[in-house]
C-alpha cells in the first residue's frame, strides 16, 4: 500500500498556476494621415483604395498571356470565340469593334512593360466587359498622353459606352465596355 505524504516544508513538485493568456493583442498606434512635413503638391499622386476587380452574377473569363507584342493576336480570337460560346452573334461591324477593342487594350497594357499581362472579359444585360492589366509595378500615373490617345481611340468605335484606366500597385487596368 502506499504511504500518504506528509504535509510539511517541502514545497509541491508542479509549478503554480499562472494566468491564461489575453485573447487579443491590442492593435498598433495607428500611422498620422496628416503629416506637416509632407508636401502634397498637385503633381504628386496619392494613393487611393483599390478594390480588386470583381464580377458577380455575370460570367467571366480571364487569359493571363506574356507582355509580347504578339499578345493582341492572341487575345483577339479568344475573346471573339468566348463571346460566340456565350450565345453572342453581334453584325459583322460589332465583332470588328470587339476586335479592334481588345487590340488597343492589350497593346496600352503591353506597352507599360510588365511581365504579363491579363485579359479579362465579361458580360451581363447584352454587354461586354473588357479588361486588360498590366502587371507592371511602380507606375505613378493611369492618364498620361499614350493612355488618353488609346481611350480616344477606343470611343472612336461606336458599339463601345465606356472605357476608362487607373493604375495601382499591380500595374494600370484599363477597359472598355461594349453593347452587343
Amino acid at each position: 500500500m502506499a504511504q500518504p505524504v506528509e504535509a510539511g516544508p517541502t514545497p509541491p513538485s508542479y509549478p503554480p498556476r499562472t494566468p491564461p493568456p489575453p485573447k487579443k493583442p491590442p492593435n498598433p498606434p495607428r500611422p498620422n494621415s496628416q503629416d506637416p512635413k509632407k508636401d502634397t503638391a498637385a503633381d504628386t499622386v496619392v494613393p487611393t483604395a483599390r478594390r480588386g476587380a470583381g464580377m458577380r452574377n455575370r460570367r467571366g473569363r480571364n487569359w493571363v498571356l506574356e507582355s509580347a507584342p504578339w499578345a493582341a493576336g492572341k487575345a483577339r480570337p479568344a475573346v471573339v470565340e468566348q463571346l460566340g460560346s456565350w450565345g453572342y452573334r453581334p453584325a459583322t461591324t460589332v465583332l470588328n469593334a470587339v476586335e479592334e477593342v481588345t487590340t488597343l487594350l492589350v497593346e496600352a497594357a503591353v506597352a507599360d512593360g510588365g511581365t504579363s499581362v491579363s485579359v479579362h472579359l465579361s458580360d451581363q444585360d447584352g454587354h461586354a466587359c473588357i479588361l486588360a492589366l498590366s502587371h507592371c509595378p511602380g507606375l505613378t500615373t493611369s492618364l498620361d498622353e499614350t493612355g488618353q490617345d488609346v481611350l480616344h481611340s477606343i470611343t472612336a468605335h461606336p458599339p463601345v459606352t465606356g472605357c476608362g484606366t487607373d493604375t495601382g500597385p499591380d500595374g494600370r487596368r484599363i477597359w472598355a465596355v461594349l453593347t452587343l
